[in-house]
């Protein structure tokens, strides 16, 4: 496995130098910070990933303010709530993709938030002081109880709300078989641990949080 710092030369050469890579590279929130993101925002995030999952996201970007509306601004309280006429109701909503799959996955996920708030006292805080050094811990929370969550799921609805944590696109699994770690997206808890494991690493090395790691790792690739 190389060092970081040979991988992020790698990267800086692919993408015009070290500062034009700098560049690229996004800042997640503090943890402080990302407790005090509504739960609005975590469950439209959700949503929002389960939606562009396998469609053309241009299309569902469009039509996003319309799926504000339909959910009413995605507030876990009111979503949780949803009875079978909701459902119906939103079936025939041209407003959104009519997904019912998709549409019964954002109730759900409305219902793990609820859940998780029963359960901490503080849904938010908890998912916002996750340990970063255990971040797989956190996708598999999101797998095993929420709804359509899993694999790069529920990592592009961390990148999305701003919570620190890699994100295992192809070009990151692609780095990441070319350092003898994982050839395919982890799925058992040997593989998520290998990978977890020269994540920490990496970030011992550098100092820089698993966000930006995962896209210097990417963009050493493409």
């Amino acid at each position: 496995m190389r060092s970081f710092e040979d991988i992020h030369t790698i990267a800086a050469a692919r993408k015009g130098g070290t500062e034009a890579l700098e560049r690229l590279l996004l800042t997640p929130l503090p943890a402080d910070e990302l407790a005090k993101v509504p739960g609005s925002v975590w469950l439209s995030s959700m949503a929002r990933a389960i939606f562009q999952a396998g469609f053309n996201w241009s299309v569902i970007d469009a039509k996003w303010p319309g799926f504000e509306e339909a959910f009413d601004g995605f507030d876990p309280g009111r979503v949780a709530f949803y009875h079978d006429g909701d459902i119906d109701r939103l079936l025939a909503d041209r407003r959104i993709v009519r997904n019912g799959a998709k549409i019964t996955a954002v109730l759900e996920n409305a219902l793990f938030l609820q859940s998780l708030q029963a359960e901490t006292g503080d849904a938010l805080a908890h998912l916002a002081h996750w340990p970063v050094e255990d971040h797989g811990g956190l996708l598999t929370l999101f797998a095993s109880r929420g709804a359509r969550l899993g694999g790069i799921t529920g990592q592009r609805v961390c990148r999305m709300v701003g919570r620190d944590g890699y994100l295992l696109s192809p070009s990151v699994l692609k780095r990441l078989a070319e350092e003898g770690i994982a050839g395919r997206a982890p799925t058992s808890k040997k593989a998520m641990a290998a990978v977890q494991d020269a994540f920490n690493i990496w970030r011992a090395e550098s100092g820089r949080p698993l966000t930006q790691i995962s896209q210097i790792l990417a963009f050493s690739v493409d």
